[in-house]
């Protein structure tokens, strides 16, 4: 099972959004999504985390927190991935243009009529809701694009 990691940073009741357009072969092709990507070598999730998010949008973060681990299994993809979930609210730096898509900050309200994976709209409501702050797992089975298996526990 691979490691990678995902992170919705906010900013004045605002997600930055990445529109996956750019790269050939992409499984999130023309979705939206937080910002993220594979472990690399021996890295762990923080380290991972910290260095997705500088490559993909120039930014440092400075207050982050774990929200969640999503275990996601797709007919598309030869391994499963374990997505370690976070939020951030702190960051130094400005945006750069992203080499994998569009970034752009979507008012938290409009995240869920964006295009979006079945399943990111699940975790997407409990990072949404103030006061829905506890930690989760979530398992996600893919036939295609289409959700054909879930399961969600709180802690």
């Amino acid at each position: 099972m691979k490691l990678t990691t995902l992170c919705y940073i906010e900013k004045d009741g605002k997600y930055l959004m990445l529109h996956r357009t750019k790269k050939k072969h992409d499984i999130n092709k023309d979705k939206w999504i937080g910002v993220g990507g594979h472990a690399e070598g021996t890295e762990d999730a923080q380290m991972c985390l910290l260095r997705e998010v500088k490559e993909e949008t120039g930014l440092t973060l400075t207050s982050y927190k774990f929200r969640g681990l999503v275990t996601f299994i797709s007919d598309k993809v030869a391994e499963p991935e374990l997505m370690c979930l976070f939020t951030a609210d702190g960051f130094t730096g400005e945006l750069i243009t992203c080499t994998e898509g569009d970034l752009q900050w979507i008012e938290k309200e409009r995240v869920l009529e964006l295009p979006t994976w079945e399943g990111d709209a699940i975790f997407l409501k409990l990072l949404i809701k103030e006061d829905e702050q506890r930690f989760f797992t979530i398992r996600l089975v893919y036939e295609g694009d289409k959700l054909v298996e879930k399961s969600l526990q709180l802690y």
